[in-house]
């Protein structure tokens, strides 16, 4: 729809009290959404989407639907306002949780470190530091860098202008200790010093399965917030829920439900409200779906600030931290991971995050090397120095669609945070499994629409690279176990891939073309694309008179017919049964499902992929 904006001209001496009304776009037509309904309606008909009978909204079958449940509207208009949003920097903070929001600074470019060897630590901190990144998020202890030897990861670090974030899972007093010991031998007076102490015990329950007490963390932040103004201590991390295959308001809930755990340990420890409050950084997943992670960090704050303000405190502007998915990454084709990170470090960046770590494009496959670290930082560089994003204040704001879907999504996860603390609060949940029964039923829901290819992914469930070298890189530090899965959404077709490279030869599957080039190429190439998610090779013989031949000499027992219907219907039948005396133990059909005889089983979108895949690698001997 035309939207028509009014300016005033300049005013002109012979008409000082009668100023020009400039209307944009006013030479064309208003279009009105009955006329738009028409033209969509004639587009459906045609597609076969709906017939003339058809007398409902021609729109309704264009709404998509997430995984909370929320409609998706093909068109918003100004008919679909939400109401006052605010303004930056002030409640419910929508807009932004600061006044400039990031205009004079950009967002906080910061980097993740997950190795043991400190000195190879610190180098790799010291390259990016100089490369752009502005601050420092540090694993340490278990799985990282160990405590003792945190001054040597940070060493030539200038941490009093890139601060530290820690992640020391249980160790989080130690690492604090040591932290704070680094800032006293460099002579940073407390009231300057800026980091992030990291203490997580809810997070940390929700990855092990072991309840970990809240207080040792408030009672560390009570003395933190006297001594250290600028110092946070805790991280309220919804990554745990995400990695679980969670919705993204169940993240949201989840994550809220932890903060007002803590805000509820911190106010027991002495500190008011509003000092509790600006104790906690939340973590959250940012993904390649840009506009639902738009909407998750702005919806997360206007949820914060509601929750501050019903505590007793003045509503406050939630700090965010924002991790591109270790979900969304794939092991294969990981190089289409720097085109996934790139869309969420775009979403959360518009989105309004503080801080934005883009993992780089092999984390998921181990170590990074120095080429993947660059690549990340240099994702901010482009996004912030060349395309200059940061360089307006809430640039979705007044959007109709990112507005709906704002308040949409803060409704859903206000819900789940709700659901969460009347059964007792987060605790209560993580230890009676109800919250991880809830994950595992969003993640069963994703599981289905992965394996149908409904949700595709982009080297892995479609267009696979059967000849990519594979990428090798250090191991990961062992990561905490026991509680929630972790999930990554490629992990299924990854394992088929696995387990078909695994074999002396690749797997073949014979396609049986009908008719000539032009009748079958559509099928046989959607056909090669599905079975190459699962490894197999899809032996293509092309326009041939003798199918049979062709299928014997193709080494393999399962044959797919790919032609169009005309010839499915006057071939199908026939060759079918020759191929199967030719010595084909299945004969698919790479299209709708139909009554043809001797068919084993139909190849066609929505059908059940990695089903497909995964009994013909077994019809096939591949252990």
């Amino acid at each position: 729809m035309t939207e028509v904006a009014e300016t005033e001209s300049v005013r002109t001496p012979d008409e000082p009290d009668a100023p020009e009304v400039l209307k944009l776009a006013a030479e064309f037509p208003e279009a009105s959404r009955e006329q738009w309904r028409e033209l969509v309606a004639g587009v459906l008909r045609k597609s076969g989407a709906i017939d003339e009978a058809f007398d409902g909204l021609p729109e309704s079958k264009l709404v998509t639907r997430t995984y909370d449940g929320l409609e998706i509207q093909p068109l918003y208009t100004a008919e679909d306002t939400v109401g006052e949003t605010g303004f930056p920097g002030l409640p419910p903070f929508v807009r932004s949780a600061r006044p400039e929001g990031s205009v004079t600074t950009g967002w906080d470019v910061r980097a993740r470190y997950a190795r043991r060897d400190a000195k190879v630590t610190n180098t790799a901190i010291l390259a990016d530091l100089e490369g752009g990144v502005s601050s420092v998020w540090l694993r340490a202890g278990a799985g990282g860098v160990p405590v003792a030897e945190l001054a040597d990861a940070l060493n030539e670090v200038y941490v009093d202008l890139a601060p530290v974030t820690l992640d020391a899972g249980e160790e989080y007093e130690a690492a604090a200790t040591a932290l704070f010991e680094i800032f006293a031998e460099r002579e940073i007076p407390a009231s300057a010093v800026t980091a992030t102490l990291g203490a997580d015990p809810i997070g940390l329950t929700a990855r092990t399965g072991t309840a970990h007490p809240l207080a040792p963390a408030a009672q560390l932040a009570s003395r933190v917030a006297k001594s250290h103004p600028k110092v946070r201590t805790i991280v309220a991390d919804g990554l745990p829920f995400h990695e679980a295959g969670g919705s993204d308001a169940q993240e949201l809930g989840a994550a809220i439900a932890a903060g007002v755990a803590y805000l509820r340990a911190l106010t027991e420890a002495g500190l008011a409200v509003d000092t509790a409050a600006g104790q906690l950084e939340f973590r959250l997943a940012a993904t390649a779906d840009q506009f639902l992670t738009i909407a998750k960090f702005r919806a997360a704050r206007r949820l914060w600030a509601r929750v501050t303000e019903v505590s007793g405190g003045k509503a406050s502007g939630m700090r965010q931290h924002a991790v591109t998915s270790p979900a969304m990454l794939t092991q294969r084709d990981p190089w289409v991971n720097m085109l996934r990170t790139t869309v969420a470090c775009f979403g959360a960046g518009v989105g309004g995050a503080d801080a934005i770590t883009v993992l780089p494009f092999d984390a998921a496959i181990g170590q990074p090397d120095a080429f993947s670290a660059r690549i990340a930082r240099n994702t901010h560089a482009v996004l912030l120095e060349e395309s200059k994003l940061a360089g307006v204040i809430d640039p979705a704001g007044g959007s109709w669609y990112v507005e709906n879907l704002t308040g949409e999504l803060a409704k859903a996860a206000w819900h789940e945070f709700t659901a969460i603390e009347a059964a007792g609060g987060i605790e209560a949940e993580l230890a009676s499994g109800a919250l991880a029964g809830r994950l595992a039923e969003t993640w069963e829901k994703r599981s289905k629409r992965i394996a149908t290819r409904r949700d595709p992914i982009t080297g892995v469930s479609e267009f696979p690279n059967l000849t990519e070298k594979g990428v090798v890189r250090d191991p990961v530090g062992d990561l905490p176990g026991g509680g929630l899965p972790r999930h990554r959404y490629a992990e299924a077709f990854e394992a088929l891939r696995d387990r078909a490279d695994a074999q002396p030869s690749r797997p073949r599957v014979f396609l049986a073309t009908l008719g000539p080039v032009a009748a079958h190429t559509a099928r046989a190439s959607f056909a090669a694309n599905l079975f190459q998610a699962g490894g197999i090779e899809a032996v293509n013989p092309g326009a041939t008179e003798d199918i049979v031949a062709e299928f014997r000499a193709s080494g393999t027992k399962i044959a797919c017919l790919c032609g169009s219907d005309t010839s499915y219907a006057e071939e199908a039948a026939s060759v079918a049964k020759a191929l199967k005396e030719a010595g084909a133990t299945s004969v698919l059909l790479a299209g709708k499902p139909g009554d043809y005889p001797d068919i084993t089983d139909y190849l066609f979108t929505g059908c059940d992929a990695l089903e497909v895949l995964t009994g013909t690698l077994n019809e096939l001997g591949v252990q």
